[in-house]
């Protein structure tokens, strides 16, 4: 297979805009799959790796939210086939000791594999007039009308769902769903609440419907999210920016506290306050990217005799080839209404779906590729 000609939107310095330009893309692996992309989610990891807080070296195509058609596949991929309709999810090795488990969000070559910019024999897919830009961002770099990308980063989905609505659930819906349904298994009638009701918070929030809580609460700062969480799932809201959450759970709870907790920001006041609304045996979920070396002090005293859990969770410890097909199906059936979030960008205003999504004006932009 020749050098191909693509579109793609390039992250080439640290805190500055995405440029939109024409680069090459090489010959497939034989371990990848050439993917016509149709849209690819902008998710807050693109934004914290663009501003240089995560390592990607950069110039380089992010985007880890793809879904497209299969065009080519390599001599050695085994479970895709030309013509099939993949959304893109998170790379792993296959092979260290936590993929054999099935624990692949957990691979232990997992900063190498998603973040390393190349792949494992050294190389990039992607250069502009004879310079190397960092590809294979996930596994796949979806910023861009076609990718190679690793046969771990493909799962096939049914041809029958919209393409274009898709490629959220590679991620971030993954990770907010996942962190419900496979970590924290809340049992029907428990109470549960979510700290940042963007794509993770919301995707969450329905996981929590959809596991049978009855009391599922949102908390976050823009009122227009939390009137969405209600419309998806959430019983109670609580805008924290002018109201005290641990007294307003406090009495949701008739003085209990919640059984679960997930927040999504990673911000320490808000891990902190997190843990304070739990009940006794409760559990605190983290899903937020938080920048290295941030930390996060617990009060010992009062929580030793509460006897709650912490626990961090990546990609929601899902399987994606298990697991999105399962989110596909939810979503068919209307248990799992993810489209009410997505707003539409194209290539060229994908500036703006950042800009639009930091400002909480929409909650799961989506770049729509052809």
């Amino acid at each position: 297979m020749a050098t191909t000609t693509i579109k793609a939107a390039v992250a080439r310095n640290t805190d500055a805009p995405l440029t939109v330009e024409t680069l090459e893309l090489d010959e497939l692996k034989d371990n990848e799959v050439r993917v016509e992309m149709v849209s690819t989610g902008i998710c807050h990891t693109d934004a914290i790796v663009r501003d240089g807080i995560y390592p990607t070296p950069l110039p380089a195509v992010l985007g880890h939210e793809g879904a497209g058609v299969v065009t080519s596949v390599g001599k050695t991929v085994k479970h895709v086939s030309v013509g099939d309709h993949v959304v893109l999810s998170a790379a792993y090795c296959g092979a260290c000791k936590q993929c054999r488990a099935g624990r692949m969000a957990y691979c232990e070559n997992l900063f190498a594999e998603d973040f390393g910019g190349r792949r494992r024999d050294g190389s990039t897919s992607l250069s502009c007039c004879g310079e190397p830009i960092s590809s294979h961002f996930f596994g796949q770099s979806s910023f861009s009308t076609y990718a190679n990308v690793v046969e771990e980063s493909v799962v096939v989905i049914d041809k029958d769902v919209p393409l274009e609505l898709m490629g959220p659930l590679g991620c971030g819906l993954q990770t907010g769903a996942g962190a419900v349904l496979n970590e924290i298994k809340p049992e029907a009638g428990s109470s549960l609440v979510v700290f940042g009701v963007g794509a993770v918070g919301s995707a969450a929030i329905m996981a929590a419907k959809v596991a049978g809580c009855t009391t599922v609460i949102a908390v976050d700062i823009h009122d227009s999210r939390l009137e969405l969480a209600l419309d998806i799932g959430a019983t109670h809201v609580i805008n924290s920016s002018s109201r005290d959450v641990a007294e307003e759970i406090k009495m949701m709870t008739d003085g209990e506290g919640v059984q679960y907790a997930i927040d999504t920001t990673a911000i320490p006041a808000v891990t902190k306050k997190a843990a304070e609304t739990l009940g006794i045996r409760g559990v605190l979920v983290l899903v937020g990217a938080a920048a290295p070396g941030t930390e996060v002090p617990f009060e010992v005293g009062a929580s030793l005799v509460k006897g709650w859990t912490f626990k961090t969770v990546v990609q929601g410890s899902s399987i994606p080839q298990e697991f999105i097909p399962r989110l596909v199906k939810l979503w068919k059936q209307g248990r799992f209404p993810f489209d009410k979030l997505i707003k539409f960008y194209s290539l060229d205003d994908i500036n703006q779906g950042f800009e639009d999504s930091k400002k909480g004006v929409v909650i799961k932009p989506v770049v729509k590729l052809r």
